[in-house]
Order: structure tokens, then C-alpha cells, then sequence
């Protein structure tokens, strides 16, 4: 099984409301939890009650897309509200995204790791050393994985930041940008997707459930062809045809009545009528 660590705050965390978009509900698509590899269920992190819809979930099915007969799982480890200091090699979260990595190499083989922080960084001036602890935190990563050469796709912050609610404190995000192009245009292997476009939740700070489809396609993009997203993606217009199943799998039926049910969404008598059908 192949392999993505996922690192960084909310926005990688994911805070799109789980209601907004269709599931994306795929029995190859893995996550690590509990240190156990389960199907994967959005939200994908727990790292706050409030979690939700982030890139990793459209990311895994256009891979899943270019490698129909592999699975993919992936590491969640992004934790909200974090800043790059959080992120040094010392510090509790690199310690714990490291030990959840080298767990999921037992069984796995890592093949990208996805960023996207910033926006705790995004005023008095910490931007003006931004780049070198993120250099320092990716060969930190290379170097404790074994992985020297693993892609490191890094996301822009979007431009709805800096102006109303929980976003207007990220005044100095366009100089946090520069500085995540500055490290993906002198990182071998690093790429930086751009947050052109891209639209917020009520606070005004967390990307949208519909954006981060998107994002999470532009980090795909990246990822497969070696290149910076500078802009949206043409196939953005037809995600809905690109990202969601029409016919779901036995199992993964299966997967949606028990996760309906545990939710109180369905009866128990429907619950089991469903199942008696799918037998």
C-alpha cells in the first residue's frame, strides 16, 4: 500500500462542513487511526471536535484514479491553530507526525507528504524567518523517514485572508506566500500549489468544504507531474463528474448504512432491511 502524511493546521486538518459536498466513500482509500488502517471516513483528522472536510479525501481518489488496482492511505497528523515554531524538529507535533510515519511504514510505503500552514504565521513580521524553518522542518522529515527524495507539495493561504472574523488577524499571508514559493522553487522535489479562487466558511479563515475538493485536486496536480499549480485547474469546472461515485462497491454500501446508523440518520429496522438487501 502506498502512502501520504498529511502535516500542518486547520485548512490540512480540513474544517468544510461535512454536509456541504457528496461523501467520497472508496474501500481503497485508507486512513491511520487507533494504529490501525480503516476506511476512510471524512472528517479525516480529530484533532478538534469541529473537524471536517479537508484535501486529503479528493487528493486520494484522483490517485486512486491513475492506480485503480492500489490502495492509498493516509497519515493524518495536521493539528489546527498551529504555528511553524510548533512545527520544529523538537516539538511535540514533527515528534508525533514522525512516530505515526515510521508506524505506517511497517505496512506502507510513503509516497508524499502535504502541507498547508500559515495562517497562524501570518503577522508581526514571522514571515521574515518562515522559509528557513520550513526548509529545516522538510529535510528534518526526509532525513528521520529514510525518505531524501519524497515530493513535498506545499498549499498557498487563500485571499479571503486578512479581511473579517477569525481571518482578519492574518494580515501578512501574500508574505507568508512568497515565502512557501521561495522554499518550493529551492527544495529539490517541493512544489507549491496556488489558493486562487478558493472560498471560506462563515469565519473567514477556514476553506470551504467545495474549495478544498478543489484544493485537494491542485495537490494532486502537483504531486503527479512534478510542477508548481500557479493557477486553477481547468478540470475544477467538471469536479463533481471527476470526485463522486455513481455505484458504490458491496462493502463500502455496507460502510455507509453502519456509518448512518451509528449517526442516527437511519432506524435500526431500515438499517437492517438495507443489509438484508445487500446480502
Amino acid at each position: 500500500m502506498k502512502s501520504i502524511l498529511l502535516v500542518g493546521q486547520s485548512n490540512m486538518a480540513g474544517r468544510g462542513f461535512v454536509s456541504d459536498v457528496p461523501p467520497i466513500i472508496d474501500e481503497r482509500i485508507m486512513v491511520l487511526k487507533n494504529g490501525r488502517w480503516q476506511m476512510m471516513e471524512e472528517p479525516i483528522h480529530s484533532d478538534r471536535s469541529v473537524a471536517g472536510i479537508g484535501p486529503a479525501a479528493s487528493f486520494a481518489t484522483l490517485w486512486l484514479d491513475a492506480h485503480p488496482d492500489e490502495t492509498i492511505g493516509l497519515i493524518p497528523c495536521a493539528d489546527g491553530g498551529t504555528s511553524i515554531d510548533e512545527w520544529s524538529p523538537d516539538q511535540i507535533l514533527t515528534r508525533h507526525a514522525i512516530a505515526e510515519a515510521k508506524f505506517a511504514q511497517e505496512t506502507s510505503e510513503i509516497i508524499g507528504v502535504l502541507w498547508h500552514q500559515g495562517e497562524s504565521d501570518s503577522l508581526n513580521q514571522r514571515h521574515q524567518s518562515y522559509a528557513n524553518k520550513l526548509e529545516v522542518l522538510i529535510d528534518y522529515f526526509r532525513a528521520q523517514l529514510n525518505l531524501p527524495d519524497v515530493p513535498f507539495i506545499v498549499g498557498l493561504l487563500p485571499d479571503f485572508l486578512g479581511e473579517a472574523a477569525f481571518g482578519q488577524s492574518a494580515v501578512e499571508y501574500l508574505q507568508i506566500n512568497e515565502a512557501l514559493k521561495d522554499v518550493a522553487e529551492s527544495t529539490a522535489n517541493c512544489y507549491y500549489v496556488t489558493a486562487q479562487g478558493l472560498t471560506a466558511n462563515p469565519d473567514a479563515i477556514h476553506i470551504n468544504a467545495t474549495s478544498q475538493r478543489l484544493l485537494g485536486m491542485r495537490y494532486f496536480a502537483a504531486f503527479s507531474k512534478r510542477v508548481d499549480i500557479t493557477q486553477p485547474l481547468s478540470q475544477e469546472s467538471d469536479a463533481e463528474r471527476v470526485l463522486y461515485k455513481k455505484d458504490f462497491t458491496k462493502n463500502e454500501q455496507m460502510y455507509l448504512l453502519v456509518s448512518k446508523f451509528s449517526k442516527n440518520e437511519i432506524t435500526y429496522d431500515a438499517f437492517i432491511e438495507g443489509m438484508a438487501e445487500l446480502q
